[in-house]
């Protein structure tokens, strides 16, 4: 058996694996290992395993990562997401359908300090789904929105996933968060707008709120400026060049979490985000040994490259190819979560893609434009079944609406993010321009 047959081979038990619900990180590093000895032999194997462990975690990039979980478990925990749903139901609540588009504004402003969609769906879901259904709203409207807009939390940087694509493609953190600045306001623009045309279509589905004066206006939105505060300072320390990622998010967990002292989190509270972060980051860690470990088996096996020609050797139109890629993102989304999808395609998927002449774009921005586009579709899978993160986690605050009512909810939203997608791959600019604009 060639080393293309057998990467196939160990390719398709590892997707057998991960049907049968064995973890991620497990199932990689079982497939990983097996196919390395098959291919090498034990000796190259112990070889490659008594540097593997420390040669991935001695990554300096990778000390973002625990810092941005935390720094979302302090927002979490620190009452900034009452200040944000406050702000924008005074502003745009008084519209038809205004308070879930207030909900909406609510989870992209909370997802700019989490970075982790469960999190801003879980923490927005408590806050904005019993105003949500005291004005009238229809279960359905409710629960679809809180459930797409909980997929902003990885669309707005900082996100989690995005910094596991620049870490996998080799390609700068400062420059992707760039690249999906865009991409996320689009994104949040477009629920909006989804949310106005099922309000228009079924009025009675969202009523307009009460409405407010301008010193109320003023005073909840005097309550969301150190959301305000740690976004600029974070995401623009990193476009100005003043912070490396991993000092902005230094500053932005500091930041963070003196704002929810302030509010009201004390020791019992600091201890459970010390634990919850542990937690977080010891599975993603665990996760990244066993990609790598399978990421050096595939590469030995040759299968990424002849993948790759094969497709090249083709003669498709590159749009076809790459409309294909994000289309079979979209089919593992019913089965796999955002962050196994990005570990398990990007070496199989990003030499595919650098292989295409794409818009005239050279090396580097095609990997950065395709982190964008993988990661926007990537986030339709938390709220496509059968999995759907996001909507059982909504679910799970609103026992009473049936799981089929809250899918279908969310059909205007999937409608908007494919949309979305197309505008982002017939325009890459979108998504460039700042990166551009920082060279």
């Amino acid at each position: 058996m060639s080393g293309v047959e057998l990467g196939a081979l160990m390719f398709g038990v590892l997707v057998l694996l991960l049907l049968a619900r064995v973890p991620i990180g497990a199932a990689m590093f079982a497939v990983g290992l097996a196919g390395y000895v098959l291919l090498t032999g034990w000796l190259p194997l112990a070889s490659y395993l008594k540097n593997a462990a420390f040669g991935r975690f001695a990554v300096y990039d990778l000390s973002v990562i625990p810092l941005f979980l935390l720094m979302g478990n302090f927002a979490t925990h620190g009452g900034l997401s009452q200040a944000l749903f406050g702000a924008a139901a005074a502003l745009i609540g008084h519209f038809r359908g205004g308070l879930a588009m207030a909900a909406i504004g609510a989870c992209a402003g909370f997802g700019a300090i989490c970075g982790s969609s469960l999190a801003t769906a879980a923490t927005m879901g408590q806050v904005a789904l019993p105003e949500l259904r005291r004005h009238g709203y229809s279960p359905r409207l409710a629960t679809g929105t809180l459930a797409a807009g909980g997929t902003l939390g990885i669309l707005i940087p900082p996100s989690v996933v995005l910094v596991i694509y620049a870490i996998l493609a080799q390609q700068n953190i400062g420059k992707l968060f760039a690249a999906a600045v865009v991409p996320g306001l689009l994104a949040a623009l477009g629920y909006m707008a989804a949310v106005a045309v099922y309000v228009r279509v079924l009025p009675g589905a969202g009523p307009a709120g009460p409405g407010v004066g301008w010193r109320e206006r003023l005073r909840q939105l005097r309550a969301v400026w150190p959301v305000l505060a740690i976004f600029v300072t974070v995401v623009g320390g990193i476009y100005g060049g003043i912070f490396t990622p991993t000092e902005a998010a230094s500053v932005g967990t500091l930041a963070t979490a003196l704002v929810a002292w302030r509010r009201g989190m004390r020791r019992r509270q600091f201890a459970q985000c010390l634990l919850a972060t542990a937690e977080s980051t010891a599975m993603i860690f665990f996760i990244l040994l066993g990609a790598d470990l399978l990421n050096v088996f595939l590469a030995l096996s040759q299968l990424p490259a002849e993948l790759a020609a094969w497709v090249q050797g083709l003669g498709m139109n590159p749009l076809a190819v790459l409309f294909a890629i994000l289309l079979l993102y979209v089919l593992l989304g019913c089965v796999m979560d955002a962050l196994s999808m990005i570990l398990l395609t990007v070496p199989i998927f990003l030499p595919i893609v650098l292989g295409l002449d794409l818009f005239g774009l050279d090396a580097t921005e095609k990997a950065i434009w395709f982190g964008v586009l993988a990661l926007m579709v990537v986030e339709i899978g938390l709220i496509t079944p059968p999995v759907g993160m996001n909507v059982y986690v909504i679910n799970g605050l609103a026992r009473d609406v049936p799981m089929a009512e809250t899918f279908r909810g969310i059909l205007p939203f999937l409608a908007a993010d494919a949309l979305r997608i197309v505008v982002l791959v017939f325009f890459p600019i979108l998504s460039l321009a700042l990166v551009r604009w920082m060279q």
